[in-house]
């Protein structure tokens, strides 16, 4: 699984880091409510862990402006306070869980367990974009006539571009979402993949193809000539 970690306690965020990591979890750390909003947009996580008090944006805000713009990844809130009242508000917002500091690595990880199982209920099991079809559950990407199996790199990039089709995802957060904040990946590694995955979909004789958008990013459109 991935997990995003929306804390500003930078110790906790770490110790967070590595309580997921120690179940071989794939994790990204941010400090602030806008940047957690940001990442938590790309649709590339399983579960997202959000402090309450947060810097630029609340916790609470967060969770809301998620659920306005129809993103379903299940969200645990983390807070220093015990009041029922800021319990019922997190749910309110659409958190799913609620966890008080301090609280237990083996309880955490159990919520993060639990959300995740009833995020797969809900969720779709695929995303599409014209003719191809990219399947969650196998990392297969897939046309009526043919499929292919991504590597984890390339299925999380992709998952990105169809997550927001038509829309341009910066290299940048290619390369903090895929590689992770503390990589030392390079704009060339996301052009390595970018063309890893421009071959698949020939291979597919997909009509979708992967737009460069220089000094940008890329986007996925429909190859004119098809």
């Amino acid at each position: 699984m991935r997990i995003l970690v929306v804390e500003d306690e930078e110790r906790l965020a770490e110790a967070l880091g590595e309580i997921m990591k120690s179940q071989r979890y794939t994790v990204d750390i941010v400090h602030d409510g806008e940047s957690g909003y940001d990442y938590a947009m790309s649709g590339i996580y399983d579960a997202i862990i959000l402090d309450v008090l947060l810097p630029k944006m609340d916790g609470f805000e967060v969770v809301r402006n998620m659920r306005a713009a129809h993103n379903t990844t299940p969200v645990i809130m983390l807070t220093a306070r015990d009041g029922t009242e800021d319990k019922i508000k997190g749910l309110d917002c659409g958190a799913d869980d609620y966890l008080t500091k301090p609280f237990i690595p083996g309880e955490l990880l159990a919520r993060v367990r639990a959300v995740s199982r009833r995020q797969g209920e809900v969720v779709l099991n695929e995303l599409q974009f014209e003719d191809v079809k990219l399947d969650l559950s196998n990392y297969t990407l897939r046309t009526e006539q043919r499929s292919i199996n991504l590597g984890p790199k390339e299925f999380d990039i992709m998952r990105m571009l169809m997550f927001s089709p038509n829309v341009i995802v910066p290299k940048e957060d290619i390369l903090v979402k895929v590689w992770g904040t503390e990589s030392d990946a390079e704009d060339n590694n996301v052009e390595v993949y970018i063309s890893f995955l421009r071959k698949k979909l020939k291979h597919l004789t997909s009509h979708v193809q992967i737009a460069t958008i220089r000094r940008i990013g890329y986007r996925l459109e429909v190859n004119p000539d098809c």
